[in-house]
């Protein structure tokens, strides 16, 4: 799990952690390279907010290692203090001081410089995140929006290595959320940071990670792209937790594909089986098209406006059902007979297990 060519600034090695008596997180690694930008995606209790605690020093370690730089920042017994470790934390709540101003908070953090240093830093602060004329404003006279802006700010303003990001977007509305988030990437970008966001939004994950860990109970279940989450899960858990699509069973052809309901289907392979091997295989609503001269028929069980595409759920004769995005003004109603292909460029498939 090497973060591509890029130089690695954070490695974690074998990392177990949680609390007294309860281990929270196991045999943990991962990379990170200089400039890279990595979410960390999950439902809530897997222990995504718990890696970041322990990068930042908040979280002891049970075994293992974690290094920034080629140094020991945590092990077993041993965890420098997180002032010492150069790293940079948004919270949640964007734990901001309510009885200080925008400009103090942001100063917050840089008590140990020269005071016309200080004002210095702050000002190139406001001026990267757009808040110069908020300046002597407080914590609950700014949006929700801006809040989250002082907070990156801060955690910048001290020039750290590394940020880390504990789901800073999650209390903003969607539209606000989505566009912050990019704007966020864009100003680490810009000054050649390194950024970890912990997220439970896969969209989020996929529009802001160079690199995406999926998590599940403790452990990483895979490390990648966004293309290689979606297109090369390495089992069914991830392939059901990125993205949707529905899974119909398969005979496995070998190199010739795979036999279903729908056809032979053919694409690059992620699996190997010997001929005749009953398969799972990852239907994507992507993969599913129109066609009138088709002789596949499927039934509109429901139906999803989502503006330009209509997301359609399909049964097929045989009652399985599968997803299919249209475009809008091929608008179906329910109970419809629509006639479909399938075009599966990647052809994903695992060991059958009950399906439909």
């Amino acid at each position: 799990m090497e973060p591509s060519t890029r130089t690695i600034l954070l490695a974690l090695q074998g990392v177990a952690c949680g609390y007294p008596g309860h281990t929270v997180v196991h045999d943990l690694s991962f990379a990170v390279g200089k400039g890279e930008m990595v979410a960390l995606l999950g439902s809530s209790g897997c222990g995504k907010s718990t890696i970041l605690r322990a990068i930042a020093g908040l979280t002891p370690l049970q075994q293992g290692e974690i290094m920034l730089n080629g140094q020991t920042i945590s092990r077993s017994g041993y965890t420098l203090a997180p002032e010492k470790r150069h790293i940079g934390m948004v919270f949640q709540d964007y734990a901001l001081f309510p009885h200080l101003s925008v400009e103090a908070n942001i100063a917050y953090g840089l008590q140990k410089e020269r005071p016309e240093q200080r004002r210095q830093m702050v000002e190139e602060m406001l001026e990267l995140v757009g808040l110069q004329d908020l300046r002597k404003r407080y914590p609950h006279e700014i949006s929700g929006g801006q809040q989250q802006r002082t907070a990156l700010a801060r955690a910048l303003a001290p020039h750290p290595e590394l940020i880390l990001l504990d789901e800073p977007f999650s209390n903003l509305d969607v539209d606000l959320r989505e566009r912050l988030s990019l704007e966020v990437r864009q100003i680490l970008e810009s000054q050649g940071m390194t950024g970890i966001l912990v997220t439970h939004d896969q969209h989020e994950a996929f529009a802001w990670g160079d690199k995406v860990a999926v998590l599940h109970a403790g452990a990483l279940r895979q490390w990648g792209s966004p293309y290689e989450l979606y297109h090369q899960p390495v089992d069914r858990f991830v392939a059901g937790f990125i993205g949707q699509g529905a899974f119909l069973h398969g005979i496995c052809l070998g190199a010739e594909g795979i036999n279903t309901e729908l056809g032979i289907l053919q694409g690059k392979q992620n699996y190997s089986g010997t001929k005749g091997a009953p398969l799972q295989v990852l239907i994507r609503p992507d993969d599913v098209l129109p066609d009138e001269h088709s002789a596949i028929k499927a039934q509109v069980v429901r139906r999803a406006f989502k503006g330009a595409e209509i997301l359609y759920t399909l049964r097929l004769q045989s009652g399985c059902q599968l997803y299919s995005l249209f475009p809008s003004h091929q608008d179906h109603a329910l109970g419809d007979w629509v006639s479909i292909r399938v075009a599966t460029d990647h052809l994903v498939a695992f060991p059958e297990r009950a399906c439909c």
